[in-house]
C-alpha cells in the first residue's frame, strides 16, 4: 500500500473519530442520553467517574486527540510521521484503559467507546506503518 492510500485511510479514520467524539462531546453538554445501539449501556459509561479526567470530558480529550492526529497528517516529513504515529499510540493506550474500566470496574458498555476504540487502534496501525516506511520517501 503506498503512503498516499495509507494517508487518505488515517485521514478517514480520523475523520471518523472526529464525528464520533463531537457527538459525545455534544450529549455531555447538552446534557442528554446517547442512542445506544446494539445493548450497551452508554448512559451509565458516559455518567460514570471514569467519564471524566480532571474535570475534563472523556469525549473533549478523544476530540482534540482526533484533531491533532489529523493536523500531524498535514505536516511534512519525519516530524508529522513521527507525531502522527506518537499520539495514536497514546490515543490507543488510553482507549485502552478505558476499555478496560468498561468491563471491570463500571460493568457496562459503551458503543460508542467500543466504535472510537477500534478507530484509534486502526489510526495507531496505519500511522505506525507510515512512520516505519517513513513515507516511502514520498512528498506530501
Amino acid at each position: 500500500m503506498t503512503d498516499r492510500r495509507l494517508r487518505l485511510a488515517a485521514t478517514a479514520l480520523a475523520l471518523l473519530g472526529v464525528a464520533i467524539a463531537a457527538y459525545l462531546t455534544y450529549v455531555h453538554y447538552a446534557e442528554l442520553e446517547p442512542v445506544c445501539g446494539l445493548g450497551g449501556d452508554c448512559e451509565r459509561v458516559q455518567t460514570s467517574e471514569y467519564a471524566e479526567v480532571a474535570g475534563i470530558p472523556v469525549a473533549v480529550l478523544g476530540l482534540g486527540g482526533y484533531l491533532l492526529i489529523l493536523a500531524s497528517l498535514g505536516v511534512r516529513g519525519e516530524a508529522g510521521l513521527l507525531a502522527g504515529a506518537t499520539l495514536a499510540l497514546v490515543g490507543f493506550g488510553f482507549s485502552a484503559y478505558l476499555t478496560y474500566r468498561e468491563i471491570v470496574t463500571i460493568d457496562a458498555i459503551c458503543t460508542w467507546c467500543v466504535a472510537s476504540a477500534v478507530v484509534m487502534s486502526a489510526l495507531a496501525v496505519v500511522t505506525c506503518v507510515r512512520l516505519v516506511r517513513g513515507g516511502a520517501g514520498v512528498p506530501h
